[in-house]
């Protein structure tokens, strides 16, 4: 039990540092862009670190399969593709500075990953 009282001590002690780092992710969230592709390049989705989808292309070839459903999972796999890059950049982001805090390893911030 005191070992966890110790442990919050030291989190309440390093507060301004990591209101300091949170604003300095929180920049490089909306830096961070990745790209998922379906169907050997039909598809190509971009995703910014605050996982919203930031581009969308849809090369000729796929419109000229005339497949709705085709291209509904195109795209579907493209975006799960790119949310899924995403959040493994994030992912990276929160651990470094859940380290650099001393922290636990794996350990994640709500929201964030």
């Amino acid at each position: 039990m005191f070992k966890e009282l110790g442990a919050l001590a030291g989190l309440m002690r390093n507060l301004p540092k990591m209101q300091e780092q949170m604003r300095d992710m929180q920049a490089r969230m909306e830096k961070i862009s990745v790209e998922g592709d379906a169907g050997a390049g039909m598809v190509k989705i971009r995703v910014n670190g605050k996982m919203e989808i930031t581009s969308c292309a849809i090369s000729d070839d796929a419109w000229k399969l005339q497949d709705r459903e085709c291209l509904e999972e195109l795209i579907r796999s493209a975006a799960n593709q790119a949310l899924s890059k995403a959040k493994a950049e994030m992912s990276g982001e929160t651990g470094k500075i859940a380290e650099s805090l001393g922290l636990p390893g794996g350990m994640q911030f709500p929201g964030l990953a």
